[in-house]
């Protein structure tokens, strides 16, 4: 039972990174944000990477928050992952 959840868990935080990983490089293939694609990854990215986006603004007209967020979602799984492991 455990094991499920532990992967479950591992799962949303999977798949809300491929999120933000296709959100960041549809716009390099031309699809616009407008589209009913983007738009809809916008409203599910939208929570994590605004907050990032004002505590770390794009430099050099380059947006970094999607690898800022990658890497926290990475460390906050780890870290559930752990806190969850020393519980069981």
């Amino acid at each position: 039972m455990a094991a499920t959840v532990l992967r479950l868990v591992s799962f949303i935080f999977w798949a809300y990174r491929l999120l933000i990983i296709v959100r960041a490089l549809l716009p390099w293939f031309g699809v616009g944000y407008r589209h009913p694609v983007m738009a809809f990854l916008i409203r599910v990215t939208e929570p994590v990477l605004g907050p990032l986006r004002r505590a770390f603004p794009p430099a050099g007209g380059i947006d970094y928050t999607p690898l800022v967020a990658l890497f926290l979602l990475w460390a906050i799984e780890r870290l559930v992952t752990a806190m969850a492991l020393a519980l069981l």
